[in-house]
């Protein structure tokens, strides 16, 4: 273990050493053995692996005398999370592109059902945000933060979801889980759940792309309709009563990717679940927006 780098609800992350190369290591208290145990398990899913996925490398328990660690060995980025590089970053269009589109492709592998001699099941994240995303040396994006996915097989009918409820961050949290009003055992409900989530985390990166000489200072969704540490009240308040989504710069509206990236935002933000776009519409559409850019240059 060479030094902490961050801490979070179900314990520390480290920046460690294993023969010779820089990892991650998440340590959770052992009142989160549950947690360790399902992350371990989500890790390690039949064909997970990939590139936009955070890599994992091993799970393990060691115990020292009266005290038991639980380990999460993972691929360490030194960047850092998605949250901490908009601080310091502003970006180009590509940049922007960049970002979006590989974490749309994470995202998009997550949450499709594989068929084959082996079968990857559909899984939900059901904790998307800027914190959870880590980005890569070349610029790219991998999903992180497995502890609260839940999986489906669509030969066993019915949804392998934890008790509890309110699950997430508040401030990330759709209409549908606020109100109360998702359907627990229908799995298309924890898809759609995720792209609420993802259009505010894609509004966080687009607030950062640069036009015309013109960037927002990096802020998180809703940072001026609720407080800091917002209770379900406060987002149930704003996101489902008033109906208010992050206010959308108006020098959006004189670029043509960020037109591009407001409209596909809007859409996966809608209030309705079953008009959200899906993950793998985003993708692609996404793609189309960085080939015509390349051709555009």
């Amino acid at each position: 273990m060479v030094k902490q780098t961050g801490k979070g609800r179900y314990g520390e992350v480290w920046m460690g050493k294993l023969h010779g190369e820089k990892v991650a290591v998440k340590v959770f208290f052992t009142t989160e053995e549950a947690s360790w145990l399902r992350e371990t398990e989500i890790y390690q899913t039949v064909l997970l692996m990939h590139e936009n996925i955070l890599g994992f490398i091993v799970a393990d328990i060691k115990c020292t005398g009266s005290l038991t660690e639980l380990y999460l060995i993972t691929d360490y980025h030194e960047h850092g999370s998605l949250y901490d590089y908009l601080q310091s970053t502003p970006l180009d269009p590509k940049a922007m592109l960049n970002l979006a589109y590989s974490s749309a492709r994470g995202l998009c592998h997550l949450h499709t059902e594989i068929f084959g001699t082996q079968v990857k099941p559909a899984i939900a994240h059901r904790d998307l945000k800027s914190k959870n995303i880590l980005v890569k040396k070349d610029g790219t994006c991998c999903i992180a933060d497995l502890s609260l996915a839940v999986k489906w097989f669509s030969d066993k009918n019915g949804v392998d979801v934890p008790p509890e409820t309110l699950v997430g961050t508040k401030r990330y949290m759709p209409p549908e889980v606020l109100d109360k009003s998702l359907n627990r055992n229908h799995f298309q409900s924890y898809l759609m759940a995720d792209m609420y989530s993802f259009g505010l985390i894609l509004w966080e990166v687009a607030r950062r792309c640069v036009s015309e000489g013109i960037v927002e200072e990096y802020q998180l969704p809703y940072h001026d309709l609720v407080p800091t540490d917002p209770s379900c009240k406060d987002m149930w308040e704003i996101v489902c009563s008033k109906k208010l989504r992050p206010s959308l710069p108006s020098r959006w509206s004189t670029d043509e990717c960020l037109r591009q990236m407001e409209k596909l935002i809007t859409e996966c933000w809608v209030h309705n679940p079953a008009s959200r776009l899906t993950a793998l519409r985003v993708k692609k559409t996404l793609a189309q927006m960085s080939e015509s850019r390349a051709i555009t240059i």
